[in-house]
Parts: C-alpha cells; sequence; structure tokens
C-alpha cells in the first residue's frame, strides 16, 4: 500500500474476525515495530505475543473489569464532558465498550514493553524514570511502527493502556520481570469493522509558524 493511504486509513479497530494471523505476517508486523528510533539507539523494548486462549481469556476478564470501573468513574465524574457533545465520541465509546466484552476475541494480543534496565541514564538505579519523555519516546514508535504494519497488511490494531490498571496481575502472568513495564496492550487480527480515511482537525487549526498562535500559512 502507498504509505499515504496506510496513514490517512489507519484507524482503532475493535472487532475482529476468527482467522488466526499467520506466523509469517506476524514476524513482518514485529519487525516493523523494531525499525524505530529509541534513544541512545538502546532498543529497550520488548514484544510479549499472546496466542494461548486461556492467557487471552485471563487478561480480557481483568480489562473487562477495569473497563467497568473506568466507565462507571467516567459517567459519575462527567470526566468526558469536553468531549462527549462531540460527533465521534458515542460511536468511539460503544466500540471501546465492545472491545471490553470481546477482547479475547481477537487472535493475537501483543504487550508492547519498556525495560527501564537497558535505559542507562534516563532511569535511576531503582529504574525509576528520570525523564519519562525520553524513556517513552523510546517505545511508542515502535508500538505505532506496529500498527501502521498492520494496517499495511490489512490487519487491524488499536493502542490500549488499561491494563495499567491490573498490570501486577498482568506481568505476572506473562512472567514479565521486575523491570520492564508494559506500556501498550494492542489487540491484533483480521478486521470486521472497515478500514476507511479518518476525520480529524485541519492542519490550519493545531499548526503555526514561527510561534503558538501564528497561523502557518501554505500555498
Amino acid at each position: 500500500m502507498d504509505f499515504f493511504e496506510v496513514v490517512d486509513t489507519q484507524r482503532a479497530i475493535r472487532r475482529f474476525r476468527g482467522e488466526p494471523v499467520g506466523d509469517e505476517v506476524l514476524a513482518r508486523v514485529l519487525s516493523a515495530a523494531t525499525r524505530a528510533p529509541s534513544a541512545r539507539g538502546a532498543e529497550p523494548w520488548g514484544f510479549v505475543v499472546v496466542r494461548d486462549p486461556g492467557r487471552r481469556a485471563a487478561i480480557a476478564s481483568l480489562y473487562r473489569q477495569a473497563w467497568e470501573a473506568a466507565d462507571a468513574f467516567t459517567r459519575a465524574t462527567d470526566a468526558d464532558r469536553d468531549v462527549r457533545d462531540r460527533p465521534h465520541y458515542t460511536r468511539m465509546m460503544t466500540a471501546a465498550g465492545r472491545l471490553a466484552t470481546t477482547l479475547a476475541d481477537a487472535p493475537v494480543l501483543i504487550v508492547c514493553c519498556l525495560d527501564h534496565a537497558q535505559l542507562g541514564p534516563i532511569a535511576g538505579p531503582d529504574g525509576a524514570l528520570r525523564s519519562p519523555v525520553a524513556a517513552y519516546a523510546s517505545i511508542l514508535p515502535a508500538v505505532q511502527n506496529l500498527c501502521l504494519a498492520a494496517r499495511a497488511l490489512g490487519l487491524g490494531t488499536t493502542l490500549t493502556t488499561l491494563h495499567t490498571a491490573f498490570e501486577p496481575q498482568l506481568k505476572a502472568l506473562l512472567a514479565i520481570p521486575p523491570t520492564v513495564e508494559p506500556v501498550a496492550l494492542v489487540p491484533l487480527g483480521w478486521p470486521s469493522d472497515r478500514f476507511r480515511p479518518t476525520r480529524r482537525r485541519p492542519v490550519s487549526e493545531v499548526a503555526y509558524l514561527d510561534a503558538w498562535g501564528a497561523p502557518l500559512l501554505m500555498h
């Protein structure tokens, strides 16, 4: 696929068909993830590919509980009042809620991890991050590479972080070492939903020339 077609149509996919994802396709997606840049060139990432139905079901159960708690909090506090009247909101939340009840149906879950032990001066001796910006800049580009590569191959993904609500259980379930932080949980599979061009605010509303708020005029 043309690169810009990939970028323009890559979107959160939260419903998957039952077909398995082949080894060759999965390897290509993971290889693309490892092409990302990282601070100091340390490549401090790791990817736990979860295919086992039992483990996927266990993660899905924890995910659903976390979603229900987060959804209850959001409703009780009106936490999304700044965006809930936008056209996309109801559809997005409905899809996110559906994912919370069907996460185990995704044939692959990829837990994208950051190894604090490989961050050098970015982390202290106890693993605490001294520069979170530099640390997460060393894993999130890899996650985006993974999602874009999946789209180019016809696979669907969505980047989720709800696992942070049950991180200790997730790490125990997948034998993730103490120094390793799960940063993103990405379901991956052949999509039931269609890809289509995404809708975003125009560049003129979010890009400025030389100073914040100064119009960027492009001819």
